[in-house]
């Protein structure tokens, strides 16, 4: 390994540092910085001119000098060392150990951008994960391999589900090592605290890497702190065969320090000031998710991303849900009527939902109860928008029932206990009641043969007591006529 070292530092911009009268570097490659002081930091090449390397250093260039600091290309891109000792231990945003436990012993070394995998080679996720959530296992079905991101905004609970479903998740009838990588971008002292605190107590530290970028740290470290947790997680998963759920947030605070890199740089800004390159940036984290034919393991991702005035076509959000498959809604409405989780599912949607249900995965059913469910809530939010002109009174029997049925759905469905761990059959079993409560003619998203199984409304025992009545009226006809 060559190790070319210069003392030529031109201009110090934002978190860039321009270096002069470089010879043979390439883009990518790893930078170590050396300051006055002895301090050094961590960088790597973003540009390449003629004799100028434009360098971003992950730990931001505060304390800087140019004449005295001593800039060092290593001839390599940055790599994180991987071992299985990864497992139970937090590292910060460079992954470096934060936990008090002495640096991991690797047994390899890995490039953190990743290797693209084969379309080929790629396995098509089918396997139903139980998140214990009924909003996503019952209406958006998540299943291992895929990416279904989080959309939520400032001040919603997306941190307690991210818990839970790091928590609950788990793969019916099988027994099989599952781990969670959870990098952390941007968050507060007191959110990392909530998430070590609950790992811990769970139980499932043992099970957990976690990589923590604090809002105190360099913005710019946030580039980085994505690409070692996913490094880790496709160690986990494809060379030691575990199931891994990894999760991301804030996308949000990823997206500002790309934004924040681009104005340094001066570059053309794009869709409100975010660079241009920003959905191919995003592509290269997101589909890093899957399974790969011949290899036991999986890569779930569930990135978690707060949208700004909580828009759904802010550029981030927009272009997430372009890359992914699907999307998770969390509604400021909800979360103000005290509802937990506060999942609005009308605008929720898991595209590889209908390869991990149905019979052998879920139930025969749930296709076309999830189908007839989310129908009946979309015709209730339109009576209830309706009786904000009209009133109640003015509704006819059948509005009336779809009116319910949205209040019950919220009540019944959505609403559910941050320790509560619903199993799909409960979930469905919740759902038939709900559907029990309107008329069968409007169950016209479910086969009859369901319905006669499962559905139990007053039509049932209105049948069934004139059924009565009508065996009592013969008793007493025949009763009259004996001698």
């Amino acid at each position: 390994m060559v190790v070319k070292e210069y003392t030529s530092i031109a201009e110090v911009s934002g978190p860039l540092m321009i270096v002069e009268n470089v010879k043979d570097v390439a883009y990518g490659e790893l930078v170590q910085a050396k300051t006055s002081l002895g301090e050094k930091r961590l960088g790597q090449v973003l540009e390449v001119s003629e004799d100028r390397a434009v360098v971003q250093l992950f730990e931001g260039t505060s304390g800087i000098d140019t004449k005295n600091t001593r800039v060092r290309f290593v001839g390599e891109t940055m790599k994180l060392g991987v071992s299985p000792e990864l497992l139970g231990r937090v590292f910060n945003g460079v992954g470096k150990p934060i936990d008090g436990s002495p640096d991991i012993i690797p047994e390899d070394r890995i490039d953190i951008n990743g290797n693209a995998i084969n379309p080929y080679r790629r396995d098509h996720p089918a396997e139903f994960i139980q998140t214990g959530i009924s909003t996503i296992d019952l209406m958006n079905t998540l299943v291992r391999g895929q990416k279904l991101p989080i959309f939520s905004g400032a001040g919603l609970p997306h941190n307690l589900l991210a818990a839970q479903i790091a928590r609950q998740a788990k793969v019916l009838g099988e027994k099989e090592q599952f781990a969670v990588v959870f990098a952390a971008m941007g968050i507060t002292n007191e959110e990392a605290l909530f998430f070590m605190k609950e790992f811990q107590q769970s139980g499932s530290m043992g099970k957990v890497v976690m990589f923590l970028n604090l809002a105190n740290d360099p913005a710019i470290e946030r580039i980085i702190t994505p690409r070692l947790a996913l490094t880790a997680a496709e160690y986990l998963a494809f060379d030691k065969g575990m199931h891994v759920l990894a999760i991301l947030t804030d996308m949000t605070n990823y997206c500002e320090s790309l934004r924040e890199i681009a104005a340094a740089r001066s570059e053309v800004p794009g869709r409100r000031g975010y660079p241009g390159y920003m959905y191919t940036d995003l592509a290269t984290i997101y589909e890093r998710a899957g399974r790969i034919k011949g290899r036991e393991g999986s890569l779930t991702q569930m990135p978690i991303l707060t949208m700004p005035d909580d828009d759904i076509t802010h550029p981030i959000a927009d272009l997430t849900g372009y890359i992914t498959e699907g999307q998770f809604v969390l509604f400021r409405d909800l979360h103000m009527k005290g509802i937990y989780p506060p999942v609005n599912v009308l605008p929720c949607l898991s595209r590889l939902m209908k390869n991990g249900i149905g019979p052998g995965k879920t139930r025969d059913d749930h296709a076309n109860v999830s189908d007839q469910v989310y129908s009946a809530y979309a015709k209730g939010i339109e009576v209830r928008n309706l009786v904000a002109v009209i009133g109640r009174e003015s509704l006819s029997d059948l509005d009336t029932k779809y009116l319910d049925f949205a209040d019950k759905f919220e009540e019944l469905l959505v609403t559910q206990g941050y320790n509560e761990d619903r199993g799909i059959e409960e979930s469905l079993g919740i759902a038939w009641k709900l559907l029990s409560g309107l008329p069968k003619t409007e169950l016209k998203r479910v086969k009859e043969e369901f319905i006669e199984k499962h559905y139990e409304g007053k039509e049932d025992k209105e049948e069934g007591e004139e059924s009565k009545e009508e065996d009592k009226e013969e008793e007493e006809t025949v009763i009259n006529i004996s001698p």
